[in-house]
């Protein structure tokens, strides 16, 4: 690639008072290229537009100042930190001649992966660290709506993964606007892109992000496109006034419970039948809610707050079969068999919490919204952690993550304190009372299965 600023080189831009080293070309498109940049021995990252960019969107330098004054939403978006022009001394050294400008940006950390690696089967990574990524995304653009934005662009490509934790970091935030004020020249990524966009019926705006956003997520969680099934097999070209037919004028869910027309293929769509009954049947009623109902009426899709709870209630729904491993979701006290071995799952211990359950399953944990309805799910601050005994992984314990002692209580009465990092053993405890609120401890109603 031909680098527009010259890797190595220190140059001067209006508005910082020290040059700005040039490290790496990173990457780049047809909006610009990005570099690995170092101020004053802090490591960010500078995009720099093309010419044609900036031309062919004339709101762009407007959206830019406007989203570094106001900030980032949360913490998932690699935010816009500071409008960037070079100074005429350094002018001469860039490749281009025209005008053109750049913003800075936090650097993403080497261990973020990007998502089209998960998506295309390239990614080692659990269904617990997926569903939390879903939860970051859904949490993300919670709060980019709230504050009255939208993303326009929402795409595998704009998402990267930590793989051991699950957290996201979002990208290329320089489309974001004002929900129906600039809306710029991105419409969207084919794929994602909402009915109304694509049939030009509407701009890009929140309404249409709920659609991108569903579909982001239901790609996360099986690694298939919603509406790629029998359909698309039976056109012999591919070209775009069909992709215009499958994907806008009749778009079908692959699993429409009403309409089978655009069902998985059992060899060519093999991912998508087999991850799909994974997910606990509230969760798949929220892709029939946006991909059904919502496909051409965009007000019924679902929002990002029901995102958040289904995802936040689907972890904690999480054990482990005993036979093979495998992550499941169970309801407390509901006979199941494990979706990869077929193994019957045992009945786990469940966690009662004031607003909610959790089953017992190392990783799984609780927040403050389990104690208090209207704390709103967070999964950043957990309060305690189910673990596992590090010699025999059936024996499970809780580790209190809080700042505050608990008081368990085992069955016979007696009462023990649980000091910030330590952990109790679940397998005598009744009860455990914290400052946030009661913890009972409910046991299996009926006898484990033999493995």
């Amino acid at each position: 690639m031909s680098w527009i600023l010259p890797e190595g080189a220190s140059l001067d831009f209006e508005g910082l008072a020290a040059p700005l080293r040039i490290i790496r070309g990173l990457g780049g498109g047809t909006q610009g290229q990005v570099y690995e940049v170092e101020l004053e021995g802090e490591r960010l990252a500078l995009k720099w537009y093309l010419p044609a960019c900036i031309a062919r969107d004339g709101g762009l330098e407007r959206r830019l100042v406007a989203s570094i004054r106001a900030t980032a939403p949360n913490e998932d978006f690699l935010w816009p930190i500071a409008l960037l022009r070079a100074s005429p001394a350094s002018r001469p050294l860039i490749r281009i001649r025209q005008e053109s400008f750049g913003y800075l940006m936090p650097l993403r950390p080497p261990a973020y992966v990007g998502a089209c690696e998960h998506a295309a089967g390239r990614l080692a990574i659990g269904l617990h660290q997926v569903l939390r990524a879903c939860f970051g995304l859904a949490d993300a653009f919670h709060a980019l709506h709230l504050a009255g934005l939208c993303y326009k662009d929402v795409s595998l490509g704009n998402l990267f993964l930590e793989p051991g934790s699950g957290s996201i970091l979002i990208c290329d935030n320089d489309n974001v606007a004002v929900d129906g004020a600039d809306h710029g020249a991105v419409l969207g990524t084919p794929g994602f892109m909402a009915p109304e966009v694509l049939l030009g019926q509407a701009r890009p705006g929140a309404d249409s992000d709920l659609f991108s956003l569903a579909v982001l997520l239901f790609r996360l969680l099986t690694r298939h496109d919603p509406l790629k099934g029998q359909m698309e097999l039976a056109i012999r070209c591919l070209d775009e006034p069909a992709r215009r037919r499958l994907c806008g004028e009749d778009p079908v869910f692959i699993f429409d419970p009403l309409d089978d027309r655009n069902r998985p293929d059992p060899i060519e769509h093999a991912a998508a039948l087999i991850t799909w009954p994974i997910y606990p049947r509230p969760l798949q009623a929220l892709f029939e809610q946006t991909f059904c109902r919502g496909m051409k009426q965009p007000s019924r899709r679902a929002l990002t707050g029901q995102w958040k709870q289904e995802l936040a209630r689907t972890l904690d729904r999480r054990v482990l079969c005993p036979a093979c491993g495998q992550e499941n979701f169970q309801a407390s006290g509901a006979p199941a068999l494990c979706w990869s071995c077929a193994a019957p799952l045992p009945e786990p211990i469940t966690l009662q919490l004031d607003h909610g359950a959790v089953l017992a399953a190392p990783d799984n944990e609780l927040h403050p919204h389990h104690f208090d309805a209207l704390a709103g799910e967070d999964l950043r601050r957990p309060l305690a952690r189910v673990v596992a005994h590090p010699q025999d992984h059936r024996r499970l314990g809780l580790r209190n993550l809080s700042t505050a002692a608990w008081s368990a209580e085992t069955h016979d009465g007696r009462v023990q304190p649980v000091q910030p990092g330590e952990s109790c053993s679940l397998a005598a405890l009744a009860r455990i009372q914290s400052p946030a609120g009661p913890i009972a401890i409910q046991r299996p109603t009926r006898p484990s299965p033999a493995t």
